[in-house]
């Protein structure tokens, strides 16, 4: 009768000090002493990569809140699109040049002419080109001195375009600024 005594005793302990585990764990979760999250966070691999520290609030200081028109305009300082590309040939021309237009993810619009291989231009460095280009297209007269027709639609749907001309010298950064007159000019009344 005696190892069933202490076989009771030693099982009301357990379930005593298990009850009172379960009494103590959520009062210590509220407060903060334990981790709800065991795993340790990763820190990052390199400096520049760490998350700034937020600035301490001052004393009665409230946080600013962030409205539509802020997420809104750090929407458009980002420019994150598909790649795009478009050509235009002038096939008259025995070996006639061939004129293709692309785009990066960024948004930004390049001009390649076949005679000059390799060399892309950006097509930013001229007047009132779009910032964040979505498509493309380019279409080319078949004459040679004649007009290269470059359209750029920007992300808020207006398309630009612009008439370059033609002729016996490839296009390069140097003088597309002078073959290409005004730059891009909108399209009127582009339906978006």
């Amino acid at each position: 009768m005696t190892k069933l005594a202490w076989a009771a005793r030693g099982l009301s302990a357990v379930s005593g000090a298990v009850l009172l585990g379960a009494l103590l764990v959520p009062s210590a979760a509220a407060s903060g002493g334990m981790d709800p999250h065991p795993q340790p966070k990763k820190k990052a691999s390199h400096p520049a990569k760490a998350k700034p520290a937020k600035p301490a609030q001052q004393a009665g200081m409230a946080t600013p809140v962030r409205n539509e028109d802020d997420d809104r305009d750090d929407y458009h300082k980002k420019c994150s699109t598909s790649r795009d590309l478009a050509t235009a040939a002038i096939d008259t021309l025995p070996d006639g040049p061939i004129f293709r237009v692309t785009t990066d993810r960024h948004g930004h619009a390049f001009l390649n002419d076949s005679r000059n291989p390799g060399v892309w231009v950006n097509l930013g460095i001229l007047a009132h080109a779009p910032t964040c280009v979505t498509d493309t297209a380019a279409s080319v007269t078949e004459t040679l001195p004649g007009h290269l027709y470059i359209s750029l639609l920007a992300r808020d749907g207006v398309l630009h375009q612009a008439t370059c001309v033609t002729s016996v010298v490839p296009f390069t950064p140097a003088n597309l600024p002078g073959v290409c007159g005004t730059g891009f000019t909108p399209v009127q009344d582009t339906p978006v």
